[in-house]
Protein backbone atom coordinates (compact mmCIF):
# COMPACT_ATOMS: atom_id res chain seq x y z
CA UNK A 1 0.00 0.00 0.00
CA UNK A 2 1.53 3.93 -1.11
CA UNK A 3 1.46 6.29 1.01
CA UNK A 4 0.82 9.89 0.07
CA UNK A 5 3.56 12.35 0.65
CA UNK A 6 2.98 14.57 3.93
CA UNK A 7 2.24 18.17 2.83
CA UNK A 8 4.23 21.38 4.39
CA UNK A 9 3.04 24.83 4.47
CA UNK A 10 5.78 27.33 3.53
CA UNK A 11 6.09 31.22 2.39
CA UNK A 12 8.27 33.10 1.45
CA UNK A 13 9.15 36.89 2.58
CA UNK A 14 11.84 39.54 1.61
CA UNK A 15 12.38 43.16 0.30
CA UNK A 16 12.27 43.93 -3.56
CA UNK A 17 14.31 42.78 -5.96
CA UNK A 18 16.19 39.88 -3.35
CA UNK A 19 15.30 37.12 -6.30
CA UNK A 20 11.91 36.02 -4.46
CA UNK A 21 10.24 34.98 -8.27
CA UNK A 22 13.58 33.85 -9.39
CA UNK A 23 13.59 31.33 -6.33
CA UNK A 24 10.02 30.57 -6.89
CA UNK A 25 10.20 29.85 -9.86
CA UNK A 26 13.66 28.05 -9.84
CA UNK A 27 11.62 25.65 -6.74
CA UNK A 28 8.73 25.12 -9.25
CA UNK A 29 11.45 24.11 -12.27
CA UNK A 30 13.83 21.92 -10.14
CA UNK A 31 10.83 19.87 -8.75
CA UNK A 32 9.68 19.59 -12.27
CA UNK A 33 6.32 21.04 -11.44
CA UNK A 34 5.97 23.61 -14.56
CA UNK A 35 4.64 22.18 -18.32
CA UNK A 36 7.18 21.75 -20.90
CA UNK A 37 5.46 24.18 -22.95
CA UNK A 38 5.93 26.74 -20.05
CA UNK A 39 9.54 26.58 -19.98
CA UNK A 40 9.55 26.51 -23.53
CA UNK A 41 7.62 29.91 -23.77
CA UNK A 42 10.06 31.32 -20.92
CA UNK A 43 13.02 29.78 -22.54
CA UNK A 44 11.74 31.96 -25.74
CA UNK A 45 11.03 35.21 -23.63
CA UNK A 46 14.44 35.13 -21.93
CA UNK A 47 16.43 34.94 -25.42
CA UNK A 48 14.14 37.52 -27.19
CA UNK A 49 16.03 39.97 -23.74
CA UNK A 50 19.02 38.65 -24.32
CA UNK A 51 19.64 36.49 -21.81
CA UNK A 52 21.94 33.05 -22.07
CA UNK A 53 19.05 30.89 -20.36
CA UNK A 54 15.89 30.88 -19.04
CA UNK A 55 14.52 33.95 -16.15
CA UNK A 56 12.84 31.67 -14.39
CA UNK A 57 10.96 34.76 -12.38
CA UNK A 58 9.21 35.05 -15.74
CA UNK A 59 7.30 31.61 -14.22
CA UNK A 60 5.53 33.64 -11.67
CA UNK A 61 6.16 37.67 -12.73
CA UNK A 62 2.81 37.49 -14.30
CA UNK A 63 0.71 37.82 -11.11
CA UNK A 64 3.47 40.27 -9.64
CA UNK A 65 2.93 42.45 -13.12
CA UNK A 66 -0.89 42.58 -11.80
CA UNK A 67 0.41 43.38 -7.98
CA UNK A 68 2.67 46.55 -9.26
CA UNK A 69 -0.30 47.89 -11.34
CA UNK A 70 -2.69 48.07 -8.78
CA UNK A 71 -5.15 45.64 -9.55
CA UNK A 72 -4.84 43.41 -6.70
CA UNK A 73 -2.15 43.05 -3.96
CA UNK A 74 -2.46 39.66 -2.79
CA UNK A 75 -0.92 36.35 -1.90
CA UNK A 76 -0.19 34.04 -4.69
CA UNK A 77 -0.36 30.28 -4.01
CA UNK A 78 1.69 27.93 -5.59
CA UNK A 79 2.02 24.13 -5.66
CA UNK A 80 5.11 22.02 -6.16
CA UNK A 81 6.26 18.27 -4.92
CA UNK A 82 9.11 16.42 -4.32
CA UNK A 83 8.86 11.92 -4.36
CA UNK A 84 8.91 12.16 -0.76
CA UNK A 85 6.73 15.54 0.21
CA UNK A 86 4.22 17.87 -1.36
CA UNK A 87 4.18 21.90 -0.60
CA UNK A 88 2.05 24.37 -0.64
CA UNK A 89 4.10 27.81 -1.04
CA UNK A 90 2.38 31.23 -0.10
CA UNK A 91 4.65 33.60 -2.53
CA UNK A 92 3.83 36.74 -0.33
CA UNK A 93 4.52 40.79 -1.85
CA UNK A 94 7.76 42.20 -0.68
CA UNK A 95 6.80 45.78 -0.23
CA UNK A 96 6.68 47.55 3.21
CA UNK A 97 3.07 48.68 2.79
CA UNK A 98 1.91 45.09 2.09
CA UNK A 99 2.17 43.98 5.99
CA UNK A 100 -1.32 42.48 5.77
CA UNK A 101 -0.67 40.36 2.79
CA UNK A 102 2.50 38.70 4.25
CA UNK A 103 0.17 38.04 7.33
CA UNK A 104 -2.34 36.01 5.19
CA UNK A 105 0.28 34.09 3.40
CA UNK A 106 2.37 33.32 6.91
CA UNK A 107 -0.55 32.87 9.16
CA UNK A 108 -0.47 28.93 8.18
CA UNK A 109 2.90 28.06 7.15
CA UNK A 110 5.40 25.68 8.93
CA UNK A 111 7.97 27.27 7.59
CA UNK A 112 9.01 30.38 6.29
CA UNK A 113 11.76 31.37 3.74
CA UNK A 114 13.14 34.37 4.17
CA UNK A 115 15.35 35.97 1.14
CA UNK A 116 17.80 38.43 1.86
CA UNK A 117 20.28 39.53 -1.23
CA UNK A 118 24.33 38.55 -0.36
CA UNK A 119 25.19 42.35 -1.36
CA UNK A 120 22.87 43.72 1.42
CA UNK A 121 22.67 41.49 4.26
CA UNK A 122 20.24 41.65 6.95
CA UNK A 123 18.10 44.82 6.39
CA UNK A 124 15.26 46.80 7.89
CA UNK A 125 12.82 44.74 6.09
CA UNK A 126 14.10 41.48 6.93
CA UNK A 127 13.88 42.53 10.48
CA UNK A 128 10.31 43.67 9.62
CA UNK A 129 9.86 39.99 8.42
CA UNK A 130 10.98 38.13 11.47
CA UNK A 131 9.33 40.00 14.30
CA UNK A 132 6.30 39.18 12.07
CA UNK A 133 6.68 35.56 11.53
CA UNK A 134 7.50 35.44 15.13
CA UNK A 135 4.56 37.21 16.30
CA UNK A 136 2.53 34.08 13.99
CA UNK A 137 4.81 31.67 15.61
CA UNK A 138 5.99 30.53 12.68
CA UNK A 139 7.85 27.10 14.01
CA UNK A 140 11.21 27.64 11.45
CA UNK A 141 12.71 29.76 9.52
CA UNK A 142 15.44 29.37 6.41
CA UNK A 143 17.08 32.23 5.54
CA UNK A 144 18.36 32.50 2.52
CA UNK A 145 21.43 34.51 1.48
CA UNK A 146 20.44 34.99 -2.39
CA UNK A 147 22.83 36.07 -5.08
CA UNK A 148 26.13 34.71 -3.40
CA UNK A 149 27.68 34.04 -6.59
CA UNK A 150 28.03 38.49 -6.96
CA UNK A 151 29.96 38.84 -3.98
CA UNK A 152 33.49 38.72 -3.93
CA UNK A 153 34.46 36.75 -0.91
CA UNK A 154 31.22 35.03 -0.73
CA UNK A 155 32.37 32.85 2.71
CA UNK A 156 32.88 36.30 5.14
CA UNK A 157 29.76 37.94 3.89
CA UNK A 158 27.54 34.45 4.30
CA UNK A 159 29.08 33.64 7.80
CA UNK A 160 28.04 37.40 8.86
CA UNK A 161 24.64 37.52 7.78
CA UNK A 162 23.92 34.39 9.14
CA UNK A 163 25.35 35.63 12.30
CA UNK A 164 23.29 38.83 12.03
CA UNK A 165 20.29 36.71 11.43
CA UNK A 166 20.82 34.26 14.21
CA UNK A 167 21.24 37.10 16.85
CA UNK A 168 18.32 39.01 14.91
CA UNK A 169 16.02 35.21 15.94
CA UNK A 170 17.32 34.37 19.09
CA UNK A 171 16.14 38.00 19.91
CA UNK A 172 12.97 37.19 19.25
CA UNK A 173 12.53 33.64 20.67
CA UNK A 174 13.56 31.04 18.13
CA UNK A 175 15.97 28.65 19.01
CA UNK A 176 19.03 27.51 16.97
CA UNK A 177 17.45 24.48 15.80
CA UNK A 178 14.82 25.94 14.17
CA UNK A 179 16.76 28.68 12.39
CA UNK A 180 19.09 27.72 9.07
CA UNK A 181 20.84 29.86 6.78
CA UNK A 182 21.94 28.74 3.34
CA UNK A 183 24.11 30.45 0.65
CA UNK A 184 22.16 29.90 -2.69
CA UNK A 185 22.21 31.32 -6.52
CA UNK A 186 18.26 31.37 -7.27
CA UNK A 187 19.44 32.18 -10.59
CA UNK A 188 22.23 29.81 -11.27
CA UNK A 189 20.38 27.02 -8.91
CA UNK A 190 23.38 26.87 -6.31
CA UNK A 191 22.22 24.67 -3.41
CA UNK A 192 18.57 24.56 -4.20
CA UNK A 193 18.01 20.85 -5.53
CA UNK A 194 21.70 19.74 -4.89
CA UNK A 195 24.58 21.26 -2.76
CA UNK A 196 27.35 23.59 -4.59
CA UNK A 197 30.35 23.11 -5.55
CA UNK A 198 30.75 27.08 -5.59
CA UNK A 199 30.27 27.44 -1.77
CA UNK A 200 33.04 24.68 -0.46
CA UNK A 201 32.43 26.65 3.07
CA UNK A 202 29.11 25.00 3.09
CA UNK A 203 28.28 21.81 4.45
CA UNK A 204 24.59 21.96 5.37
CA UNK A 205 22.01 20.71 3.02
CA UNK A 206 20.46 22.14 -0.46
CA UNK A 207 17.22 24.04 0.06
CA UNK A 208 15.22 21.20 -1.15
CA UNK A 209 16.60 18.54 0.82
CA UNK A 210 16.07 20.82 3.69
CA UNK A 211 12.08 21.38 2.77
CA UNK A 212 12.29 17.80 2.65
CA UNK A 213 13.43 16.74 6.34
CA UNK A 214 12.35 19.68 8.36
CA UNK A 215 10.41 18.98 10.64
CA UNK A 216 6.70 18.94 9.82
CA UNK A 217 5.05 20.81 12.94
CA UNK A 218 2.01 22.65 12.86
CA UNK A 219 2.05 23.93 16.76
CA UNK A 220 4.97 24.01 18.67
CA UNK A 221 2.63 22.99 21.83
CA UNK A 222 0.43 20.64 20.84
CA UNK A 223 -2.84 20.44 22.74
CA UNK A 224 -5.52 18.10 22.93
CA UNK A 225 -8.47 17.93 20.55
CA UNK A 226 -10.44 20.91 18.84
CA UNK A 227 -13.58 20.00 16.99
CA UNK A 228 -15.90 22.93 16.07
CA UNK A 229 -18.84 21.47 14.72
CA UNK A 230 -19.96 23.13 11.53
CA UNK A 231 -23.13 20.68 11.26
CA UNK A 232 -25.15 18.64 13.07
CA UNK A 233 -26.60 15.39 10.98
CA UNK A 234 -29.94 13.67 11.97
CA UNK A 235 -31.25 11.95 9.08
CA UNK A 236 -34.63 10.86 10.49
CA UNK A 237 -34.86 7.75 7.98
CA UNK A 238 -35.93 4.28 9.45
CA UNK A 239 -32.57 3.07 8.47
CA UNK A 240 -30.83 5.66 11.35
CA UNK A 241 -34.04 6.30 13.52
CA UNK A 242 -31.70 7.70 16.54
CA UNK A 243 -28.53 9.15 14.82
CA UNK A 244 -27.34 12.59 16.00
CA UNK A 245 -23.89 13.28 14.36
CA UNK A 246 -21.86 16.15 14.69
CA UNK A 247 -19.84 16.45 11.43
CA UNK A 248 -16.65 19.39 10.97
CA UNK A 249 -12.81 19.54 10.36
CA UNK A 250 -10.61 18.21 13.67
CA UNK A 251 -8.62 21.90 13.82
CA UNK A 252 -6.03 20.66 16.51
CA UNK A 253 -5.08 17.59 18.14
CA UNK A 254 -6.43 13.64 18.00
CA UNK A 255 -9.87 11.73 18.50
CA UNK A 256 -10.22 8.09 19.25
CA UNK A 257 -13.50 6.53 19.87
CA UNK A 258 -13.64 6.22 24.04
CA UNK A 259 -12.13 9.43 24.55
CA UNK A 260 -13.46 11.83 27.47
CA UNK A 261 -14.43 14.92 25.71
CA UNK A 262 -16.22 18.38 26.80
CA UNK A 263 -18.55 20.30 24.83
CA UNK A 264 -17.58 24.02 24.97
CA UNK A 265 -19.49 26.53 25.97
CA UNK A 266 -21.87 24.52 27.79
CA UNK A 267 -19.08 22.49 29.02
CA UNK A 268 -21.11 19.04 29.36
CA UNK A 269 -18.82 16.34 29.49
CA UNK A 270 -19.30 12.91 27.61
CA UNK A 271 -17.16 10.68 25.39
CA UNK A 272 -16.86 9.48 21.92
CA UNK A 273 -18.78 6.52 20.65
CA UNK A 274 -18.30 6.71 17.49
CA UNK A 275 -15.98 8.82 14.69
CA UNK A 276 -18.01 8.68 11.00
CA UNK A 277 -16.17 9.41 7.83
CA UNK A 278 -16.86 9.23 4.22
CA UNK A 279 -14.87 5.88 3.74
CA UNK A 280 -16.13 4.35 6.58
CA UNK A 281 -15.62 4.34 10.22
CA UNK A 282 -12.42 4.82 12.02
CA UNK A 283 -10.65 4.45 15.67
CA UNK A 284 -8.77 7.79 15.64
CA UNK A 285 -8.54 10.75 13.52
CA UNK A 286 -5.82 13.31 13.72
CA UNK A 287 -5.86 17.09 12.80
CA UNK A 288 -6.96 18.13 9.78
CA UNK A 289 -9.24 15.29 8.99
CA UNK A 290 -13.07 16.33 8.64
CA UNK A 291 -15.12 13.38 10.38
CA UNK A 292 -18.57 12.78 12.12
CA UNK A 293 -18.48 12.24 15.85
CA UNK A 294 -20.94 10.36 17.59
CA UNK A 295 -21.54 11.00 21.26
CA UNK A 296 -22.37 8.64 23.81
CA UNK A 297 -24.63 10.91 25.32
CA UNK A 298 -28.07 12.54 23.91
CA UNK A 299 -26.39 16.69 25.05
CA UNK A 300 -27.00 19.80 23.34
CA UNK A 301 -24.57 20.37 20.87
CA UNK A 302 -25.35 23.04 17.84
CA UNK A 303 -22.99 24.43 15.13
CA UNK A 304 -20.60 27.12 16.14
CA UNK A 305 -20.03 24.82 19.74
CA UNK A 306 -16.53 22.88 20.20
CA UNK A 307 -15.95 19.38 21.12
CA UNK A 308 -12.29 19.70 22.96
CA UNK A 309 -10.30 16.93 25.26
CA UNK A 310 -11.51 17.16 28.52
CA UNK A 311 -7.92 16.73 30.30
CA UNK A 312 -6.94 20.41 28.61
CA UNK A 313 -10.25 22.25 27.04
CA UNK A 314 -9.92 25.88 27.53
CA UNK A 315 -12.07 28.41 29.63
CA UNK A 316 -14.74 29.58 27.58
CA UNK A 317 -14.45 33.34 27.82
CA UNK A 318 -16.50 36.60 26.33
CA UNK A 319 -13.31 39.27 26.82
CA UNK A 320 -9.99 38.78 25.99
CA UNK A 321 -6.47 40.62 25.12
CA UNK A 322 -5.90 39.54 21.41
CA UNK A 323 -3.34 40.98 19.02
CA UNK A 324 -4.89 42.08 15.57
CA UNK A 325 -3.28 42.70 12.42
CA UNK A 326 -5.42 45.40 10.34
CA UNK A 327 -6.49 44.90 6.86
CA UNK A 328 -9.09 47.56 5.87
CA UNK A 329 -9.15 51.19 4.94
CA UNK A 330 -11.27 52.26 7.58
CA UNK A 331 -9.05 52.51 10.87
CA UNK A 332 -10.14 50.51 14.08
CA UNK A 333 -11.04 52.54 16.78
CA UNK A 334 -12.18 51.68 20.12
CA UNK A 335 -16.31 51.03 20.48
CA UNK A 336 -16.20 49.75 17.13
CA UNK A 337 -19.21 47.08 17.04
CA UNK A 338 -17.92 44.06 14.71
CA UNK A 339 -18.67 40.67 14.29
CA UNK A 340 -16.31 37.66 15.49
CA UNK A 341 -15.93 34.41 13.25
CA UNK A 342 -13.62 31.99 15.97
CA UNK A 343 -13.52 28.41 14.35
CA UNK A 344 -16.94 27.71 13.11
CA UNK A 345 -18.89 30.56 15.73
CA UNK A 346 -20.19 34.00 14.54
CA UNK A 347 -21.08 36.34 17.55
CA UNK A 348 -21.54 39.72 18.05
CA UNK A 349 -18.13 41.83 19.12
CA UNK A 350 -16.68 45.15 20.63
CA UNK A 351 -13.77 47.06 20.64
CA UNK A 352 -12.42 48.02 23.89
CA UNK A 353 -9.07 49.43 24.42
CA UNK A 354 -6.38 49.76 21.77
CA UNK A 355 -3.57 49.09 24.10
CA UNK A 356 -0.08 49.11 22.28
CA UNK A 357 0.82 49.12 18.43
CA UNK A 358 3.40 47.27 16.83
CA UNK A 359 6.20 50.14 15.03
CA UNK A 360 7.49 47.90 12.78
CA UNK A 361 10.14 50.27 11.34
CA UNK A 362 11.84 50.59 14.76
CA UNK A 363 10.88 47.00 16.03
CA UNK A 364 9.03 48.65 18.95
CA UNK A 365 5.76 49.24 20.82
CA UNK A 366 3.69 52.80 21.15
CA UNK A 367 2.04 52.75 24.01
CA UNK A 368 -2.17 54.03 23.91
CA UNK A 369 -2.27 54.48 20.04
CA UNK A 370 -5.83 56.07 18.80
CA UNK A 371 -6.81 53.79 16.15
CA UNK A 372 -4.88 50.83 14.57
CA UNK A 373 -4.75 51.51 10.42
CA UNK A 374 -4.13 49.56 7.71
CA UNK A 375 -0.97 47.41 7.65
CA UNK A 376 -0.75 47.80 11.77
CA UNK A 377 -0.25 45.75 13.98
CA UNK A 378 -2.08 46.16 17.63
CA UNK A 379 -2.87 45.02 20.88
CA UNK A 380 -6.92 45.35 21.58
CA UNK A 381 -8.79 44.22 24.32
CA UNK A 382 -12.23 42.18 22.49
CA UNK A 383 -15.88 42.01 23.97
CA UNK A 384 -18.16 39.13 22.35
CA UNK A 385 -22.07 38.57 22.91
CA UNK A 386 -21.22 34.71 23.40
CA UNK A 387 -18.82 32.96 25.13
CA UNK A 388 -15.90 31.26 22.75
CA UNK A 389 -14.13 28.42 23.27
CA UNK A 390 -10.72 29.93 22.58
CA UNK A 391 -6.83 28.68 23.00
CA UNK A 392 -3.89 31.72 23.81
CA UNK A 393 -2.18 31.58 19.84
CA UNK A 394 0.91 30.72 21.37
CA UNK A 395 -0.44 27.78 22.74
CA UNK A 396 -2.26 26.76 18.90
CA UNK A 397 -2.14 28.47 16.21
CA UNK A 398 -5.12 26.90 15.09
CA UNK A 399 -8.12 27.57 18.05
CA UNK A 400 -5.98 31.07 18.74
CA UNK A 401 -6.96 32.40 15.61
CA UNK A 402 -10.21 34.56 14.78
CA UNK A 403 -11.35 37.35 12.57
CA UNK A 404 -13.28 40.62 12.56
CA UNK A 405 -16.20 41.20 9.96
CA UNK A 406 -17.95 44.19 8.96
CA UNK A 407 -21.63 43.28 9.74
CA UNK A 408 -23.33 45.51 7.62
CA UNK A 409 -21.21 44.53 4.46
CA UNK A 410 -19.40 41.11 5.47
CA UNK A 411 -16.17 41.87 4.55
CA UNK A 412 -13.30 40.46 6.58
CA UNK A 413 -11.36 43.64 8.39
CA UNK A 414 -9.13 42.13 10.62
CA UNK A 415 -6.73 39.27 11.44
CA UNK A 416 -6.97 38.42 15.26
CA UNK A 417 -4.66 36.16 17.66
CA UNK A 418 -5.92 35.41 21.36
CA UNK A 419 -3.55 36.67 23.51
CA UNK A 420 -0.80 39.56 23.61
CA UNK A 421 1.39 37.51 20.93
CA UNK A 422 3.40 40.65 21.00
CA UNK A 423 4.53 40.41 24.52
CA UNK A 424 6.48 37.36 23.07
CA UNK A 425 8.86 40.00 20.94
CA UNK A 426 10.67 41.49 23.69
CA UNK A 427 10.14 44.79 22.06
CA UNK A 428 10.90 48.37 23.64
CA UNK A 429 8.11 49.95 24.59
CA UNK A 430 7.69 53.83 23.50
CA UNK A 431 5.38 56.55 24.23
CA UNK A 432 2.18 57.37 22.59
CA UNK A 433 1.95 59.47 19.72
CA UNK A 434 0.98 62.99 19.69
Amino acid sequence: MTHAPDLLRIATAGSVDDGKSTLVGRLLYDTKSVLADQIDAVTKASVDRGLDGPDLSLLVDGLRAEREQGITIDVAYRYFATPTRSFVLADTPGHVQYTRNTVSGASTAQLVILLVDARNGVVAQTRRHAAVMALLGVPQLVLAVNKIDLVDDAETAFRQISADFVELTRSLGWSADQVISIPVSALHGDNIASRSEGTPFYDGPALIEHLETVPNVTDPRPVGLRFPVQYVIRPRTPEFPDYRGYAGQISAGRVSVGDEVVVLPSGTRTTISKIDTADGDLETAHTGRSVTLLLADDVDVSRGDVIAAAVDAPEPTQQFTATVCWLAEKPLRPGARLLLKHGTRTTQAIIGSLDVLFDEQGLSLVDAPESVELNQIGRISVQTAEPIAADDYQTNRESGSFLLIDPQGGNTLGAGLVGDALAELHLNASPAPV
